[in-house]
């Protein structure tokens, strides 16, 4: 299984954390089934870009993005070319390494 290494976030994860999950899962599952609270409005459909995460280390081992997720991404905020949304980034067997982002375009939070 790959090993997931989530870096500091004040909110979601203070101390950052490292976490194992089983090849075919999306990045956002691994982090909620592990108790890390990525926010996820859209309830992981792939319709908004609040479960946005920049991938420090292991992208290429990711599946593609679609051009669905391509053009979310761009209303990201703090996009990078490591920018994925977590929803759709799905493991395969390499290690990542993750980033949250401080802030999202969300102006409310729901309470998944």
């Amino acid at each position: 299984m790959p090993i997931i290494k989530i870096l500091p976030h004040a909110e979601h994860c203070p101390e950052g954390a490292q976490i194992t999950a089983p090849a075919g899962t999306s990045i956002c599952e691994a982090l909620l089934d592990n108790g890390i609270k990525i926010e996820h409005a859209c309830d992981m459909s792939c319709a908004c870009t609040t479960c946005h995460v920049i991938v420090r280390a292991g992208l290429q081992s990711l599946n593609d993005a679609e051009e669905e997720e391509e053009d979310l991404l761009d209303r990201a905020c703090g996009l990078t070319p490591q920018s994925r949304l977590s929803c759709q980034a799905i493991l395969a067997q390499q290690d990542l390494t993750v980033e949250i982002p401080k802030y999202t375009i969300n102006h409310a939070k729901e309470n998944h």
